[in-house]
């Protein structure tokens, strides 16, 4: 079974490969995901090291002037999706979302260097500068003190957790047009986010576009503004290794170093003493989600957190067949098959694990990377994953999760070589 799911991966990696650039899946998401290219990438490089570098090139060339990297890239308008380029209204050099995504790419341009020393130095050279860029963009108009915020839930990448209950409830998403959602077509209705979701969602994108995505006013009258913790860990660790490739290769660094700083700091923010974990944090309210969810424990990726995170951990470890789900399943709106709700998203684990090994908790990580090969092998390559039963949810044969048990989960192909963060 796992010789048969390796040549599966790449079947799937292969068939979602549009030349220069990878679709999640064909139907429900034709276009290029932000992050999901990124572990479309650490897939390839298992394989196909060239194809690794261009996934990630093509990805920086819909880069915005003022450094933001899309959340999606249209690159070919396909009707099937909605929100299209239409909706949305892009600024940037191809058509695209005016949102980003969580910045895992510094990371794991870091790790495909490590794997392609003689070539890779080029190709790192020639990402610094947008890297840079990019990372400067989330200081900028993310930044709260050192808590990165997002603007729009697609911006997590966790789109309808219960962290934006609240943020929520407060908005009123008035002038939005009728719209057909086209995702319920591919995917059974319970597992997507509610209607009410995307009233909201839709609001914010006319926002967006109705200033013409000037930053310093969507940061003005926005009223969802909400410190994550997936942008604050993803961004802390992203810039430990843009910092090490930068020091390697004798860029300057002070820049760098002083975002560290800053976001080291400013992360204690997301620590909710009332549940002992790290949580969302709504700017405009000053209040936490009270939600632990997959995310609080991306802390370790971030090189963050001790031990703090551990009781939590072994306790949900405890509750599910399958970790980790999205949402803590003692939490009141735990729903396991709803998206984001609930799920076990592969993706997660993968960044999960690789903290836990760094920090040296090497047996939850062995645990975790265990349960998700399982989950993986006994149940195909969906988006997402019941956590009690490992029942596949959402879409099929999808990229990330093919990457993922290519580079982590699967028990006979060689794991990915990442270097420590620092």
């Amino acid at each position: 079974m796992t010789q048969m799911r390796d040549s599966e991966a790449r079947v799937i990696l292969d068939t979602n490969d549009k030349g220069s650039y990878t679709v999640p899946t064909a139907g429900l998401y034709p276009y290029q995901w932000n992050w999901d290219s990124v572990f479309a990438a650490v897939g390839f490089s298992e394989y196909d090291l060239a194809r690794a570098w261009l996934e990630l090139e093509t990805l920086f060339s819909g880069q915005w002037d003022n450094g933001m990297v899309p959340h999606i890239l249209f690159h070919q308008v396909d009707p099937s999706y909605f929100p299209g380029p239409d909706v949305w209204g892009g600024i940037g050099p191809i058509p695209s979302s005016g949102i980003s995504q969580p910045p895992i790419a510094a990371t794991f341009v870091r790790c495909l260097w490590a794997q392609d020393r003689a070539a890779g130095e080029a190709k790192v050279r020639a990402l610094l500068p947008r890297l840079r860029d990019w990372h400067r963009w989330f200081i900028t108009w993310r930044g709260e003190g050192g808590a990165i915020c997002v603007t729009h839930p697609w911006e997590s990448g966790r789109d309808n957790a219960p962290d934006w209950d609240a943020p929520f409830a407060a908005i009123n998403p008035v002038g939005v047009e009728d719209y057909r959602r086209r995702d319920i077509t591919f995917v059974d209705e319970d597992e997507r986010p509610r209607h009410y979701d995307y009233d909201r969602y839709l609001y914010l994108v006319k926002l967006g576009r109705e200033s013409h995505w000037d930053e310093a006013h969507i940061k003005e009258v926005s009223p969802f503004r909400v410190a994550d913790p997936t942008m604050t860990f993803t961004l802390l660790r992203a810039n430990r290794d843009l910092l090490a490739m930068s020091r390697e290769l004798g860029e300057p660094t002070d820049e760098i170093e002083g975002w560290i700083a800053e976001i080291e700091a400013g992360a204690e923010q997301l620590w909710n003493p009332e549940i002992d974990a790290y949580d969302c944090l709504d700017i405009r309210t000053g209040q936490h989600s009270g939600s632990i969810s997959n995310a609080s424990f991306l802390s370790w990726y971030a090189g963050l957190g001790g031990d703090r995170m551990l009781p939590h951990l072994d306790r949900i470890f405890a509750a599910t067949r399958y970790a980790l789900p999205s949402t803590d399943p003692d939490h009141p709106a735990y729903e396991p098959r709803r998206y984001w709700r609930g799920p076990v998203w592969a993706i997660m684990n993968m960044l999960v694990g690789m903290g836990l090994e760094e920090a040296g908790h090497s047996d939850r990580a062995e645990e975790l990377r265990r349960r998700t090969g399982e989950m993986i092998s006994g149940n195909g390559f969906a988006e997402y994953f019941d956590p009690r039963d490992g029942t596949p949810a959402g879409g099929r044969n999808f990229t990330w999760t093919a990457a993922v048990w290519l580079a982590w989960a699967s028990p006979t192909t060689e794991r990915i070589t990442c270097p420590a963060s620092s």
